[in-house]
C-alpha cells in the first residue's frame, strides 16, 4: 500500500510570480533569476513558428520557456520525443538547424540561441547542406603541465591548486561559463551564492600568465601519452566558428562530472519527462520551469532538491514518488513544510498522454518486492521528473585505458586504476557531495603539480554545508503490469531500443554486453550511451540474473560528443586540403577549351575538342594524328626524383626489380617497383645522369607515395647507404612529341642536336638547346611511336611548348590529352599501374618477367616471387580482349566469365576488364583484362558483362599494335 502522504498548508508569498507580464508566449519563464540577459531578447523560429528567447539561452531552454516540449520524433517507432536533459547527454531533442547555416543532428540542449536562428524538429534523421559551408574552422596545438578537463567545483579547485604551484595549466569546459553543476543549483558556498565563488576562482585564474582558460571547449578524445583533442565552439559571429585544440599534457585531471540516469518504465519516452537535475538547471540557469503541475519519480536524494526549488518558484508539485522505503529526514522536513505529497516505497509504472504526458500511474513497490503492487494511484501532471542515480562521466578515463569497477552504493561504474599521469576528481570519481568534490579536485590538482616537480600548497576550500546523502536504491527497470514484454519500456531513447529488444538479444543466445549492444544498437547514437549505457548493463544484468559488475559496460570511444568533419579538417579543405596543381602550360590548355582530368592533385588536359566534337570523336582524331603524323602532350606532371650519392646505384638495385647499377651514363631504363609482397607498386624510367646521380620518373599520381616509400626504406632499413632524394617534379616542364614526324618537328627548334636513330637511340637522353633554352631530351615512348620527351626549366615551359607547336603546324601537329594517351599505350599493351593493376598483380602477371633481374642477390619483392602462390599458373594475367561485335566498347570493370549463360550464384569469375577503348588504328573496340591463366587462354572465347547481358570476346595477346617495335624505333 502507498503510505499516506504528509500534507501541510503552503505559506502564501513563498513562491515567485512565474509568468512574464505581457508575454503570454513565454509563460514558463520566471520574471527574475537565471543567468540570461533579459535586456537582450532574441527572435528565433522553430518548425515555422516564431518565438522569443534571450541572450544566454540554449535552443532547448528557449523552447521550454515557450511551452514547447515535443521537438522530434523517434528514429524507428516515430513516437513524439521531447527535451529530457540540459546538456550533451540529451538523447531526444535532435533538431535541424536551417539558419544561419544548415546543420543536421544538433541537440537543442547544446545549440546556443542566436537572433534569427531557424530550426526544425527531426523526423528521425537529418539532412546535409547542399551549399558549401561559409564558416571558417581552425586548429591550435598546445602544451601544458596540467590539463584540467571540466570547470565545475572539482575542476576549478584542481586548476587553482595547480596554478598556485606555478604549473602551466589549461582548463577546458564544454559550457560557455565555468562553474559546472554549481550554475544549475541553489547551492551556497561559505554562505554566499555558489557563483560568487566561481567568479572569484575564474578571476584568480585570469591573473596567472601560465593559465589558459577554454570555455565552450569539449575535450572529446584522450589518446596515448596524454595527447588530448578538444573542440572549441566560438559562436556563429566569431571569425573562426570552431577550433580544434590538440593538447599534449604532462598530467591530466578528469573533472568531467556525472550524468543523471533515467529510469525504465512503461511509457517512459513521452515528451514532458525530464531528468530532475535538468529541470533544476533550467530553473537556476535559464529562469525556466518545465511545467505547471510536476510529478517526481526518484530512487535517490537529488530529485528532492529539484522538487523543493520548483515549488518555491511557483510550480505545483503533484507528488514525489520514491522507490526507497522512506524519505531522507532533511528532505522530508523541507517537503512537509511546503505541503508536497510524498510517496515512499512506490514507483511510476506507466504514463499516458498523446503529445505530452498528462498522467502517471503509481503503485506501491517496497524494496523486498519483485514487482509493484496491483493497486494504482493516478496522478495528473504535465511534467514528470525522473532520477535513477548518477553515472560518473568516465568516458575520457576509459579512453585513456583506465579501469572501471561497479559501485554498489552509487549503482554506477567508477574509475578503478588510473593510467600514468591521469587522475579523476569530483563526481567523475564518484564523489557524492559538493564538499567532497571540492576536496577531491584540490587533491588531484596538488598531485598533478607535484608529479611535474612543483610544490603544491594546501588549498583553502569553501564550505558547502551539503545535506548528507543517503544511498539510493539501484533500479534498472520497473516491471509493468500492462507491458510484460517491454515493448514500451525504453532503455535507449535515441535508438528506440526497448527492454523487449534486449530480451530478444538474450533469447538469441547473447550474453556479452558488447554483442547485445550491436544486436540492439544500444548506446550507438549521437549521445554514445550517456543516459543509456549503464542502464543497458543494468537491464541485461536483471534479465540474465547476474551482477552488473560481472556484465560490465560497453567500450567508451572517441569522440565524447559528435564533431563536424569541417572542424576536424580545419583550414585543410578545398584547395588547401588537396591543392590544385597545374603545369606551366596550363593556361594554354585552358585557352584551347580542353576539359581537365584530375590525376593525383594535378589538372591534366583530358582531350582537345574542335567545334562540336564529343570526347570520342576528339580522341579518335588525336589518336589518328599521333599514329600518322605528330602529336604533342604536356607530361610535366610525371613524378621526378633526383637520386644522388655514392651508394645511389646500390640503393636503386634494392628498390627496383631490374638492375640499375649497370646502366651507363646517358642511358635510360624502364623499371618496376614492388612492395615486399612482390606486387607491383609503381613503374617509371631511370636515367643515369652521372656516376653517382640518377633521375627517376614515376606515375603522376604516385610521385608522393613513391618518394615516401623510398625515404622509409632509406631511413629505417638502409640508413648506412649514402643517398639523398630530392623531388624535382616541379623543377621541369616536360613535353612529349610522339609520331612518325616527331623527329622532324624537334629538329626545327633544336638545331645542332643529333636526332637520327644511330646518334640518338631509343632509351637514351641528351642535353642540348631547344627553342633557345637549355633542355634535356629523352628518347622514350609511351605511345609505341617514335617519340621524344623534352624537359626544360619550369618557367620556360609555355615558351618552348608554343615554339614546338609553331614548328609543327605545317606538319599538322595535334595536341593530345590523357584519354588519347591511354588509348595509345593500351594499343601498345603498356599497363598503367593502379588501373591495370590492383595490388595483387606481380610483374610476371603483367608479362614483364623480363623486367625482373635474375642477377641481383636481393631487391624488394624478390623473396615473394618464390612463394607457391605467386608461381601459380592460374593467376590472373594481363591479356587483350576483342569483343565479337567490333563496335562494342566493354565497360571498364566488366566481369569476365566462362560461359554465355550465367549459372546460379555464386558465379565463378575469370577476371575483369581493366582498360577499354575504341581504337582509330584498329578500327574497333578493344580492351585489356586480368584473366585467370590468361596467357594459356589466348584464342579462347569468353564472355563479359555488358549491362544486363553477356557478350562474347576473344582473348588475345595484350599487345595489339606494332608488336615488333619498328615504329617506336623510328
Amino acid at each position: 500500500m502507498v503510505r499516506p502522504p504528509a500534507r501541510h498548508r503552503h505559506q502564501p508569498g513563498s513562491r515567485q510570480r512565474r509568468h512574464e507580464d505581457g508575454d503570454p508566449v513565454s509563460r514558463f519563464r520566471l520574471r527574475t533569476g537565471g543567468r540570461i540577459d533579459r535586456d537582450r531578447p532574441l527572435r528565433f523560429t522553430f518548425d515555422g513558428r516564431e518565438y522569443q528567447g534571450y541572450e544566454g539561452d540554449t535552443l532547448a531552454s528557449a523552447l521550454l520557456a515557450n511551452g514547447v516540449h515535443q521537438v522530434a520524433t523517434s528514429i524507428k517507432h516515430g513516437r513524439p520525443r521531447g527535451i529530457m536533459a540540459a546538456g550533451v547527454e540529451e538523447p531526444n531533442a535532435l533538431v535541424q538547424i536551417e539558419k544561419p547555416f544548415p546543420e543536421p543532428m544538433q541537440t537543442a540542449t547544446t545549440v546556443r540561441l542566436a537572433d534569427g536562428l531557424e530550426a526544425t524538429g527531426l523526423p528521425g534523421q537529418g539532412r546535409l547542406a547542399t551549399d558549401p559551408d561559409p564558416a571558417r574552422y581552425d586548429s591550435m596545438h598546445a602544451h601544458c603541465d596540467v590539463l584540467v578537463v571540466g570547470a565545475g567545483p572539482a575542476g576549478l579547485t584542481a586548476a587553482l591548486t595547480a596554478a598556485r604551484s606555478g604549473a602551466r595549466v589549461i582548463v577546458a569546459d564544454a559550457d560557455t561559463e565555468f562553474g559546472g553543476g554549481l550554475l544549475g543549483t541553489s547551492e551556497r558556498l561559505d554562505g554566499a551564492p555558489a557563483d560568487t565563488w566561481v567568479r572569484q576562482a575564474v578571476a584568480e585564474l585570469d591573473r596567472y600568465p601560465e593559465v589558459r582558460q577554454l570555455p565552450g571547449t569539449t575535450v572529446f578524445g584522450h589518446y596515448e601519452n596524454n595527447y588530448l583533442v578538444a573542440l572549441e565552439h566560438r559562436g556563429e559571429h566569431a571569425h573562426t566558428r570552431q577550433r580544434v585544440w590538440r593538447i599534449r599534457a604532462r598530467e591530466v585531471v578528469h573533472a568531467t562530472g556525472s550524468h543523471e540516469r533515467p529510469l525504465v518504465f512503461s511509457g517512459n519516452d513521452r515528451p514532458g519527462i525530464l531528468l530532475a537535475g535538468a529541470a533544476r538547471t533550467y530553473l537556476h540557469r535559464y529562469g525556466v520551469v518545465p511545467g505547471e503541475r510536476v510529478a517526481v519519480f526518484t530512487t535517490d536524494d537529488s530529485a528532492y532538491a529539484a522538487a523543493v526549488d520548483l515549488h518555491d518558484a511557483g510550480v505545483e508539485i503533484a507528488a514525489v514518488v520514491d522507490a526507497r522505503g522512506s524519505v531522507p529526514p532533511p528532505w522530508e522536513s523541507l517537503c512537509t513544510e511546503r505541503g508536497i505529497t510524498l510517496m515512499p516505497g512506490s514507483a511510476v509504472v506507466t504514463t499516458s498522454g498523446r503529445e505530452r504526458i498528462d498522467q502517471v500511474r503509481v503503485a506501491p513497490w517496497w524494496q523486498d518486492e519483485a514487482a509493484p503492487g496491483a493497486e494504482h494511484t493516478r496522478i495528473a501532471c504535465d511534467t514528470l521528473l525522473v532520477s535513477g542515480g548518477w553515472n560518473p562521466a568516465v568516458h575520457l578515463h576509459s579512453q585513456a585505458r583506465g579501469g572501471l569497477c561497479f559501485s554498489e552504493d552509487l549503482g554506477a561504474f567508477v574509475p578503478d586504476g588510473y593510467p600514468p599521469s591521469v587522475r579523476s576528481a569530483g563526481s567523475a570519481a564518484g564523489e557524492p557531495t559538493t564538499d567532497a568534490c571540492l576536496a577531491s579536485g584540490a587533491d588531484a590538482g596538488a598531485r598533478a603539480a607535484v608529479a611535474c616537480g612543483l610544490t603544491a600548497e594546501p588549498a583553502d576550500l569553501p564550505r558547502a554545508g551539503s545535506v548528507p546523502v543517503r544511498s539510493g536504491r539501484t533500479v534498472w527497470m520497473v516491471p509493468s503490469p500492462t507491458d510484460s514484454t517491454g515493448d514500451t519500456q525504453y532503455v535507449d531513447l535515441a535508438r528506440d531500443a526497448t527492454v523487449a529488444d534486449v530480451r530478444r538479444a538474450i533469447g538469441a543466445g547473447m550474453e556479452s554486453v558488447e554483442h547485445i549492444k550491436r544486436y540492439t544498437t544500444l548506446s550507438t547514437a549521437h549521445d554514445q550511451g550517456k543516459t543509456s549505457g549503464t542502464l543497458a548493463s543494468g537491464v541485461i544484468t536483471e534479465l540474465l540474473g547476474r551482477s552488473t559488475g560481472e556484465i560490465g559496460t560497453t567500450t567508451f570511444r572517441a569522440p565524447y560528443t559528435p564533431v563536424a568533419f569541417a572542424a576536424l579538417a580545419g583550414r585543410e579543405r578545398g584547395d588547401l586540403y588537396d591543392p590544385v596543381r597545374v603545369t606551366s602550360i596550363h593556361d594554354w590548355h585552358v585557352e584551347q577549351g580542353a576539359p581537365f582530368e584530375d590525376v593525383g592533385q594535378w589538372k591534366r588536359p583530358w582531350y582537345y575538342p574542335r567545334g562540336d566534337e564529343d570526347m570520342e570523336a576528339a580522341v579518335l582524331r588525336e589518336c589518328g594524328a599521333v599514329r600518322s603524323g605528330v602529336g604533342i602532350q604536356d607530361v610535366s606532371t610525371l613524378g621526378k626524383i633526383d637520386v644522388q650519392g655514392p651508394d645511389a646505384a646500390e640503393f636503386l638495385d634494392l628498390v627496383y626489380t631490374n638492375k640499375m647499377s649497370t646502366l651507363k651514363v646517358g642511358r635510360v631504363r624502364y623499371g618496376l617497383m614492388c612492395h615486399a609482397d612482390g606486387m607491383v607498386f609503381d613503374d617509371g624510367t631511370v636515367a643515369r645522369v652521372d656516376e653517382h646521380r640518377y633521375l627517376i620518373t614515376t606515375t603522376s599520381g604516385g610521385a608522393a607515395g613513391v618518394l615516401q616509400w623510398l625515404e622509409d626504406w632509406l631511413q629505417t632499413e638502409w640508413p648506412h647507404l649514402r643517398v639523398h632524394l630530392t623531388s624535382v617534379t616541379e623543377h621541369w616542364a616536360t613535353i612529349a612529341l610522339a609520331g612518325p614526324r616527331s623527329r622532324e618537328v624537334l629538329s626545327r627548334v633544336a638545331p645542332g642536336m643529333e636526332l637520327d636513330k644511330d646518334g640518338f637511340p631509343f632509351m637514351s637522353w641528351k642535353d642540348g638547346t631547344v627553342a633557345g633554352h637549355g633542355a634535356r631530351v629523352f628518347r622514350i615512348s609511351f605511345s609505341g611511336e617514335l617519340a621524344f620527351e623534352v624537359s626544360v626549366p619550369w618557367w620556360h615551359g609555355r615558351e618552348v611548348w608554343e615554339a614546338l607547336v609553331e614548328a609543327g603546324e605545317p606538319l599538322g601537329i595535334t595536341p593530345y590529352g590523357t584519354e588519347t594517351m591511354h588509348v595509345l599505350r593500351a594499343e601498345k599493351g603498356l599497363p598503367i599501374v593502379g588501373q591495370d593493376t590492383d595490388g595483387t598483380v606481380t610483374p610476371y602477371d603483367l608479362g614483364m618477367g623480363w623486367a625482373v633481374s635474375k642477377k641481383k642477390d636481393d631487391f624488394l619483392g624478390k623473396r615473394s616471387f618464390t612463394r607457391a602462390d605467386t608461381a601459380r599458373t592460374d593467376r590472373k594475367q594481363l591479356v587483350g580482349l576483342l569483343p565479337a561485335d567490333p563496335d562494342l566498347v566493354l565497360a571498364e570493370g566488366a566481369q569476365v566469365v566462362e560461359h554465355p549463360e550465367l549459372p546460379a550464384p555464386p558465379v565463378p569469375m575469370l577476371g575483369h576488364v581493366t582498360s577499354s577503348y575504341r581504337s582509330a588504328v584498329l578500327e574497333r573496340g578493344f580492351a585489356l583484362a586480368l584473366v585467370e591463366a590468361g596467357r594459356d587462354r589466348i584464342g579462347d572465347t569468353v564472355h563479359a558483362t555488358a549491362g544486363d547481358r553477356l557478350v562474347a570476346a576473344t582473348i588475345t595477346d595484350h599487345v595489339f599494335y606494332d608488336k615488333e617495335g619498328a615504329r617506336r624505333d623510328g
